[in-house]
Formats: C-alpha cells, structure tokens, sequence
C-alpha cells in the first residue's frame, strides 16, 4: 500500500476524541474531515458520482464553551418537544442521574461540572426527544442561506453552523440534504464535546433524511458514522456498504468502512479497503487510516512515512493539528516522548484548542517526569471533556503522587460516563473493562470483556479480555488472549506489561521477564502506575 499524498486538494481535519477506547486511532465515530472533490480526479461517464456525494464536510475542532442552540421545533437548549428514539425516557434519565449523582458526591472539580451538564442535556434530551421536521421554538441568529450551503460545517464554529442548519430546517423542512448533515454535525459534536446525548438527535435527523430521499448516500454514511460512534461496527459497515453501493467515492463511507473493518478485526480486510479508499479518495481523513493499519501490523516506519507526507500536503490549520497529533501519539507509543511534544507542539500551535494534542502532551509530559505540568493539562481536557481515557490517565497520576481522594473522584467519574453513553446508545463495554480491571469492579470489568470480545475480536478487546481474566484470578484463561493480543505484530507497551504480569503468573517466568523487559524497552512512561510495577517486578526477580 502506498498512499497517493500528492493527487489531492486541501482536506479539513479528522478530529479523534480524546478517550480512551483504546481501538480507535483515528477515532471510529468521526466522519471524514472533508468531501471535496479534487480536480485531478476526473472520472470516467461510468463512474461518474451520484449528485447526492455533493455534501458538507464535517469536521471542526470543538469549542470548549458549547453554544445553545435551537433544534428545529425546539427550545434554545437544543431540544425539542415531543418525538425521539432510543431508550425509554423515564427509566434511563432516572439511571442515568442516579449514577452522576453518586460520582458528583465524591468529586467537585472541572470534570464533574463538564459531566454534570452533558448528564443535564442528555436526560432533557431522553425526556424530550429530538428534532422533528417543524414546529415553533425560539428561533437563533444565524444565516439560513448559509446553512444551506453545502461547506456549511467546514468552519471553526460547529455550534453556529448547526444553528444555522436548524434555522434553515425550520424555513424548509423538506430538504433531505441538510436533514443529513444536522445528523452528522450531531455526531461531531458529540465527539469533540463529549456529549453523547447528541447520538440519539443524529439519529432522528439522518432517518428523517432517509424518509424524504429514500436511500441517499450521504444520509446512510452518516448513518455508518453513527454506528460507529456508538461502537455498532457491524451495523456501520453495513451502512457504509449501503452508501458505496449509492455511491463508491463517497468519502465518509470509505473512511467509515475501514474504520469498522478495523474495529471489528478483520485487519486483512481493512488494509484492502484502505487501498481502495486511497485509489478514489487520497487525502487525509484515508491517509490517517492507512497510516494506523499499517501501525497494527507492526509498521511503524510505514505508518510515520504516510503521516509525514500528509502533514506536508496540510494546507489547513485543522489538518495540520489532526496529523501533527498522530505524528505525537505514534512517537509517544514508541517511547520518544520528546519528539512526540515538538509534534504537539505543531498541533496546538495550529490549534491551541484541539484537545486531542493537549492530552498527547500531557501523557508525554508524565511519561518524562513532568507531573505537575502533565496532571495541568489533564485536568484542562478533563474540564472540557470528561471522557474515560484522560479521566484514568489523571486518576493513575493523582494515585502515582499520593492523591489517592482525587484519584477516586476520577475513577468514578468514568462509571457516570459510561451511564450516559450507555442510556445515548454507545457501546460503552470496552471502557468499561479497561478502567473497572484497574480502578473499579473487577467483576464487571470481566462481564464487560467478555461481552465486548463476544461482538468483536480485535488486539485491543484480546487485551482487555486478556487483563480482566488477570484480576480475576484467571490467569491460564488469559494468557491466550494476552498472547493474541500480539499476534499482528501491534507494538503497545501496556499490551506487553499485560502479557509480562500474566505469564509470570501462570509459570512462565522467563517469557514474563522478557515481555516486562520489553514493554520497558519500548516505552518506559507508558503508564505511571504499569511502568512502575514492571520495574518492580523486574528488580524482585533479580
């Protein structure tokens, strides 16, 4: 495989959440950060795309601050008065806050403030429902003509441009076109704010879209970017399917389809749907996979080439944020923390509000001994958006320096996220695991593992399977799965310690040593709380 860097025209950015779903590198959930059709790329009559490919972009860096905004027929708040799919309203806002307030108790920082008001807008939005095709409701500021436009969401401001698409939607409510791109902006913005209460007003918005344009391949990526959001890959790559049926350049439906073949396992297949998505579509959104399919066969040097010449080819702020970050995360993976914070660097020097380099840097801070500065930039991403994955890396920190109260407030603030993303429809197992084998129900970190590698059999769920066997006492079980977890040459250090941890347990005490030593080797700071008792474990053995 080889990346076409040079055959594209400027691409906006793909946005990755900041999390902690191990799996996603470019986030599943996100759509492609843009749909421009280059002009080197004429196409024969006979494959001449569907007029309907002509759509907005979606991607945007997320505006800490949020900006109420109308949903057509609905309240300032972005809700609406009746209507909605999903969980039964009553039952799941009543869980949903009964699990928040019982974190709330134990924590007061910026993070629970942040959670507080997603688990608000979501039980008003479980309460209320979603967007409907009209009605009254307090109108915003914000340019119909522009909302109809199909760059509308190819701005910095994703809340204007989305109360601009409900002003618009409110004026005609038939147009089926922007009907899908509410839906996807819905899925973006939950992404990059953290707040899935979003999911089910995509939802709604992409099957009203379907409803008036009745297979519409812009809708049905959209559609697939919801699945995948919801960490539903089956049902996403059966919507990208869909939509490259309708359409075989349709750009989100070729980066969602990689992104569920992935998410699924079937890496051979997605190293195959990377090709063909680079033959219709070369730019960075296709790129950024490629360069992470060729990461989980063990290619570093192949997947740091393709970034490098994507950041080359960045013409956006946006894009150079989203591909300077990569460029940090891959760098940091293989333990060269300080080349990983020039490329941070890059990123929020391009955007100093992207929350994934910030939480990059922070990780990399802590991996070179910088605690103070890390644990400050954690607690501003987790202020901002309260997802798993910086909550457990600043919990582990506060834990690593003493802090055992703040730590805790963290831990359980990932079981009040994980309430919400369950009552919005996401499959929120593998965080679960993850976070619960560590710092939570050993238990329920098992269920959950098993649960998640029942729907999907990936390195990352063999891993997570693999380490809640481990606290369970169940290490014969898991060296299996810790041992599969390898098996496509993936190199992450925390898979390493997992398997070093496990195979001492279970006798093998050469092979443990040498995967300590490994995981070490690899990646000294990979976590503060692993590394730490690698190290010990090494030096008990001599």
């Amino acid at each position: 495989m080889a990346p076409r860097t040079h055959d594209t025209g400027p691409q906006r950015r793909h946005t990755r959440t900041p999390g902690t779903d191990a799996e996603s590198r470019p986030d599943p959930g996100s759509c492609p950060a843009g749909e421009p059709r280059p002009a080197a790329e004429p196409r024969p009559a006979a494959e001449s795309r569907p007029a309907a490919e002509s759509r907005p972009a979606l991607e945007s860096r997320p505006d800490p601050d949020g900006a109420a905004e109308a949903a057509p027929g609905g309240t300032a708040d972005g809700r609406t008065a009746a209507g909605g799919a999903g969980p039964d309203p009553a039952a799941e806002r009543g869980a949903v806050v009964r699990r928040f307030r019982e974190a709330a108790r134990r924590a007061r920082g910026p993070a629970t403030c942040a959670l507080l008001l997603a688990v608000a807008l979501s039980a008003g939005a479980l309460a209320v429902g979603s967007v409907r095709e009209s009605g009254g409701g307090t109108a915003v500021a914000a340019s119909a003509a522009s909302a109809a436009d199909p760059g509308v969401l190819t701005g910095d401001d994703l809340d204007t441009r989305i109360s601009g698409l409900q002003n618009h939607l409110r004026a005609q409510p038939r147009d089926a076109a922007s009907w899908a791109t509410l839906g996807l902006a819905y899925v973006e913005q939950a992404r990059t704010q953290g707040d899935p209460s979003r999911y089910p007003q995509a939802e709604q918005a992409l099957r009203r879209a379907l409803t008036l344009r009745p297979g519409d391949d812009a809708a049905l990526a959209g559609r697939a970017a919801l699945a995948a959001a919801r960490h539903d890959f089956t049902g996403a790559l059966a919507d990208a399917d869909r939509a490259l049926a309708r359409n075989p350049y349709s750009e989100r439906a070729l980066c969602s389809r990689i992104d569920a073949l992935v998410e699924l396992g079937r890496y051979a297949e997605a190293a195959r749907a990377a090709d063909t998505a680079d033959a219709r579509r070369p730019g960075i959104p296709v790129f950024t996979r490629y360069a992470y399919v060729l990461e989980l066969r063990g290619d570093v040097t192949g997947a740091r080439r393709v970034l490098e010449q994507a950041l080359s080819s960045a013409t956006g702020r946006g894009d150079r944020a989203y591909v300077a970050e990569q460029l940090g995360r891959l760098a940091s993976g293989q333990g060269d923390h300080r080349g990983a914070l020039r490329y941070f660097a890059l990123a929020l020097a391009a955007d100093d509000t992207y929350l994934p380099a910030l939480e990059g840097r922070a990780r990399a801070r802590a991996a070179l001994g910088e605690r103070k500065a890390a644990v400050h930039d954690l607690e501003l991403v987790v202020g901002r958006a309260p997802l798993p994955g910086p909550l457990v890396a600043l919990g582990e920190l506060y834990e690593a320096g003493g802090e055992q109260e703040k730590a805790r407030e963290q831990y359980a603030l990932v079981d009040a996220w994980a309430a919400l993303a369950r009552a919005n429809g996401v499959d929120a197992d593998l965080d679960t695991a993850l976070a619960a084998a560590d710092h939570g129900d050993r238990a329920a970190a098992l269920r959950a593992a098993r649960a998640e590698w029942a729907r999907r059999q990936t390195v990352h769920t063999a891993d997570a399977l693999a380490w809640a066997l481990h606290v369970n006492g169940r290490d014969a079980e898991a060296l299996p799965y810790a041992r599969r977890a390898g098996a496509t040459g993936y190199r992450n250090a925390s898979f390493l310690y997992h398997r070093g941890v496990i195979e001492l347990a279970t006798g093998h005490g050469s092979e443990g040593l040498a995967s300590l030593t490994a995981a070490l080797k690899l990646n000294a700071g990979f976590s503060p709380l692993g590394a730490r008792a690698a190290r010990s474990a090494l030096e008990a053995s001599r």
